[in-house]
């Protein structure tokens, strides 16, 4: 007889681990309701767990009475405050245990009823029950932890990018006081951008991370705006390789990256130029560009083609005296509203809205106060085109002095021969269909629908086009948008010098 009993509970505790495997294997968390059926299964008890309020019922059997809680409450609130580990007694007629369920106060009680007096074997299997709900609520208070600090992680490392982006490696350092990351410690480095499902990115950054929230000398940081995007900004050394460590075959995460591509076909890889860390926003760029040619690449890894910007072959006081006056219209606008059409003219709406946590009708209404005082319509690709010239010239070198009193045109500064060899070597890669399909959708105000209608073919038979024209030019035209702006300017100089 004794061996029978011995049988059946080894039998049930045997029972309870395989619940607990199933529950503990569960991405939503341990399903505590799940738990109590099995008690109340194996032993007919009714059970609940009461929150650390004392009074809450977090969960409980479909059969427990809760009108034993009434008399029960002076009792449950010792428990929950850590005066007592359990305790019996009886209630509305019912034998009642309870247990606190954990060692820090305050803490939930797990409270057993029955109508008769409970079995040695149901008190101990109801304590081991317990046991169980404890460690479990521990295990899923741990991996709330870990949760909680990989979205700390994620956020700072954004931080640390957008400190590069906005205002250079001291900006970032004063960001991460007490933690600063390798990479700022770095002179240069190179942005490789990965195009993957976004469900991927927390697995592949998760897998590189070390104790301290960083990927060594490297940082993988979410794009807030493209969801697709893994921003991998990796520390070069003069001769531009790789610092970002690793170990074995893999040596850095360059080569840890190109490998993902190569065995996932839904992979594409764009790799900048090395650039210094004060250049953040210029590698981006060219990740960006070097991204759009790699989807049609054969390897789906490209590497940014090297044009010289425009902004590179512009006389630069005049350039800088132009710039300044189209923008200056721009100061009598709120900061918010210029800053925000900073982020608008290289990003859709709805992802600057995503970036900086505003409604898309807020941002909408800070660029009406921008257009306002600029004289632009900031939904027309070539007025967007003029504004991210003058943005990018008056962002990217010193202040030239004296100025001209009278500013040129933008036309005298794209009339010179180097402008024109600019334009001509960004529009050489283009066959002739492309080049037509590319300025009939500038004409259609880069609007694909509207192309199609105009040339008779169909919006896919278009997208496919400016595709090539992308891999063909290595500029981004239908993500970011970054490379119409070369389009729009190139196909103007180009129609000047036909004219």
């Amino acid at each position: 007889m004794e061996d029978h009993e011995e049988h059946g509970r080894e039998a049930q505790l045997a029972g309870l681990l395989r619940e607990v495997r199933r529950q503990a294997s569960c991405e939503t968390g341990p399903g505590v309701g799940k738990i109590l059926d099995w008690l109340h299964q194996q032993t007919g008890v009714d059970a609940a767990v009461i929150a650390e309020d004392a009074d809450t019922v977090e969960s409980s059997t479909p059969g427990f009475p809760r009108k034993v809680l009434v008399p029960l409450a002076e009792l449950l609130a010792r428990l929950s405050g850590g005066h007592l580990a359990a305790a019996a007694t009886q209630a509305e007629a019912l034998h009642v245990r309870c247990e606190a369920l954990g060692p820090h106060s305050p803490r939930p009680v797990l409270v057993v009823v029955s109508r008769s007096e409970p079995t040695s074997q149901t008190v101990a299997l109801t304590s081991h029950t317990g046991s169980v709900l404890a460690l479990l609520r521990h295990a899923e208070a741990g991996a709330r932890t870990r949760r909680s600090y990989d979205d700390k992680a994620q956020q700072l490392r954004f931080a640390v990018l957008h400190g590069l982006l906005a205002g250079g490696p001291m900006l970032a350092r004063r960001m991460t006081t007490g933690s600063v990351p390798p990479l700022l410690d770095a002179d240069r480095l190179r942005i490789h951008l990965l195009r993957c499902p976004s469900a991927d990115r927390d697995r592949i950054a998760q897998r590189h991370q070390d104790s301290s929230g960083y990927q060594g000398s490297a940082l993988m940081v979410h794009c807030p705006v493209f969801k697709e995007h893994l921003i991998c900004l990796i520390a070069a050394d003069d001769g531009g390789r790789d610092l970002s460590g690793g170990s074995g075959p893999a040596r850095g995460l360059g080569e840890v990256l190109r490998r993902l591509v190569h065995d996932n076909p839904r992979y594409s890889l764009g790799v900048s130029d090395v650039q210094p860390l004060h250049a953040t926003a210029e590698a981006y760029t060219q990740a960006t560009h070097a991204l759009a040619s790699a989807r049609t690449s054969a390897s789906r890894v490209a590497f940014h083609q090297g044009q010289t910007a425009l902004t590179g072959i512009l006389l630069p006081q005049p350039a800088l005296a132009w710039a300044r006056a189209f923008l200056r219209p721009l100061d009598t606008a709120p900061r918010t509203s210029a800053d925000i059409t900073r982020l608008a003219i290289t990003m859709p709406r709805s992802g600057v809205a995503r970036l900086l946590g505003l409604s898309r009708n807020t941002v909408t209404a800070h660029l009406r106060r921008a257009q306002q005082a600029l004289g632009q319509d900031l939904a027309d690709v070539r007025s967007r085109a003029e504004v991210h010239l003058a943005l990018t010239l008056t962002g990217s070198g010193p202040s030239l002095d004296p100025e001209p009193q009278l500013p040129p045109v933008l036309d005298d500064l794209l009339s010179t021969e180097a402008a024109a060899a600019w334009a001509q070597t960004i529009l050489r890669p283009l066959q002739a269909r492309h080049r037509h399909t590319l300025q009939a959708w500038i004409d259609a105000n880069a609007d694909a629908q509207q192309t199609a209608h105009r040339m008779h073919i169909s919006r896919n038979t278009v997208r496919a086009h400016l595709r090539t024209a992308e891999a063909a030019l290595g500029l981004d035209l239908l993500t970011t948008s970054t490379g119409t702006h070369d389009v729009v300017h190139a196909l103007r100089i180009a129609a000047a010098r036909a004219g």
